[in-house]
């Protein structure tokens, strides 16, 4: 008699938690969407759209990539460098190397 005193309140507690719990609604996860690959755009790859190029210090091929500066713009600033090493823009725009609308074509994308 005393084991049934506590066998019944205890299964009468599970049965009642066992509902409880079984009444939390669940939702089903959203179904994924299908994504479209990411992709870097054609001209630059995404390692060089982060990295910035140092105009004190790039060769003439980094310095080529950049919008505004060609080969022979370049060549100037490798030269002008050789003779002291750029502070900011407009030290560059200052010295003649570059001109001040190439500056925000490339401000983002260079240090000093």
């Amino acid at each position: 008699m005393t084991m049934s005193r506590f066998l019944i309140p205890l299964v009468a507690l599970a049965a009642i938690g066992g509902q409880a719990f079984a009444q939390t609604a669940t939702q089903p996860a959203p179904a994924a969407k299908p994504t479209a690959p990411v992709t870097a755009p054609a001209a630059q790859p995404a390692a060089a759209q982060a990295k910035k190029i140092n105009i004190n210090t790039a060769t003439a091929a980094e310095l080529d990539t950049l919008k505004g500066i060609g080969e022979a713009r370049s060549k100037k600033i490798i030269e002008e460098r050789g003779k002291a090493k750029f502070k900011d823009f407009a030290d560059l725009v200052k010295r003649g190397t570059l001109p001040s609308n190439v500056e925000a074509e490339i401000k983002d994308k260079v240090t000093f």
